[in-house]
């Protein structure tokens, strides 16, 4: 079993720009050691460690806890794709077995064309000649634009992360639904079933999220999804161990092969954690 999406953070890093105050149940550091309990309580193995801070710095921090930490099986970190010198930093980056992918924070880019722009046409050839996978950090309103990107690049491993925050607490998703189901029929990207209920609002019963469950899963199949946490985020909503207890009732009428799928094969497949 893996949990696909997690984090950790030191505030005194003092590079998470998103992390203020008003976020109360997790402005505070979260390491390893928070996380171990909750892993072996869930029977969880392995985890991926993805980035919360747009500097290559928390990169390197993630790094050192990926070669401290049994758990973390690999990383997804950050490189300023813009940078005229970005394939080089991907390409040393790459030399640590433990980075998987790259994840840019589109979601807080102000431009929602950024990811189309051509000066990003070298860190994305870079992922592909470092066998680095790409997580979209999206929001529904970005996913045209996103089909668009994986058409350029047909054979990049990318993964939808959160499946692209459907608006969840107010039930609007006809556009979503239409958009994430492209996204799926068109390309080869994979989707994590994560961060739903931090979008969710009062709106978190099994019977609200059913529904979002199910459209991911008619249009990703049982192989091209995976399970992940968002915690620490997730406690804005709820703790571990009831995300874990929804998310297996969520799939629970899903053939026990494809469950297992989700806890954990695809995660294996896509982020190639044989190789760690």
């Amino acid at each position: 079993m893996i949990d696909s999406h997690q984090h950790f953070w030191q505030i005194a890093r003092g590079d998470y720009g998103w992390l203020t105050e008003d976020l109360g149940p997790i402005y505070r550091d979260f390491l390893p050691a928070d996380l171990a309990p909750m892993l072996a309580d869930a029977s969880i193995k392995k985890t991926i460690l993805v980035q919360a801070a747009d500097s290559e710095a928390e990169t390197q921090f993630m790094l050192g806890l990926a070669e401290q930490t049994d758990f973390i099986a690999g990383v997804v970190g950050w490189v300023d794709m813009a940078a005229s010198d970005a394939a080089e930093c991907i390409g040393e980056l790459a030399q640590n077995p433990y980075l998987k992918g790259i994840r840019p924070m589109i979601q807080d880019i102000a431009d929602d064309d950024w990811m189309l722009r051509a000066e990003l046409d070298s860190a994305f050839n870079a992922l592909l000649d470092n066998k680095l996978s790409f997580d979209a950090l999206v929001l529904p309103r970005h996913l045209p634009n996103l089909l668009t990107l994986l058409k350029r690049y047909p054979t990049l491993r990318t993964v939808v992360d959160h499946g692209a925050k459907p608006d969840i607490a107010n039930d609007s998703s006809s556009q979503w639904q239409a958009d994430i189901a492209a996204i799926a029929e068109h390309t080869q990207a994979y989707c994590k079933v994560s961060g739903l209920v931090t979008e969710a609002g009062e709106r978190t019963a099994k019977e609200h999220l059913q529904p979002y469950f199910d459209h991911l899963y008619n249009s990703f199949g049982g192989d091209r999804l995976m399970w992940g946490s968002d915690w620490p985020v997730l406690n804005l909503s709820m703790d571990y161990s009831d995300w874990r207890a929804l998310s297996l009732a969520l799939m629970a009428e899903l053939p026990e092969h494809e469950q297992q799928q989700l806890l954990g094969k695809n995660a294996a497949v896509f982020y190639q954690l044989q190789e760690v």
